[in-house]
């Protein structure tokens, strides 16, 4: 019996930090003048600096190939009738490779496409 006992508060003390072991993808974004802060629950998709070398970007969280991102996409604006995307590129990205994924949201059924940038104070 004391057994699950131990096991019980280990599993209760795992399920409290894993939340906080995780994290999201790092980018160092450009910075901006005039960036508006994002409410609510929105679509991301990340143009990491590895994109010249293997074209994979991040839908949220899940890592893919740009030709898999439009089928991802579609299916996660399918339902809604909100069907916005906000595009973050590391700030080493050239802008080309971010129109490339620009153009492959828009083949997508992406309406709105907004680009996230941070204020100079920001960290």
């Amino acid at each position: 019996m004391p057994l699950v006992d131990v096991m019980l508060v280990l599993l209760i003390i795992f399920m409290v930090t894993a939340p906080m072991i995780q994290r999201g993808v790092e980018v160092n974004l450009p910075v901006s003048r005039r960036a508006n802060t994002l409410d609510g629950e929105r679509l991301f998709v990340t143009v990491p600096t590895t994109y010249r070398t293997d074209g994979m970007v991040y839908v949220g969280s899940d890592r893919v190939p740009v030709a898999v991102m439009q089928d991802r996409i579609r299916q996660k604006i399918a339902g809604g009738s909100d069907k916005q995307v906000y595009l973050r590129g590391d700030g080493a990205v050239q802008l080309q490779e971010l129109m490339q994924v620009f153009s492959s949201l828009k083949d997508a059924g992406v309406e709105v496409i907004g680009i996230v940038t941070k204020a100079p104070g920001d960290i």
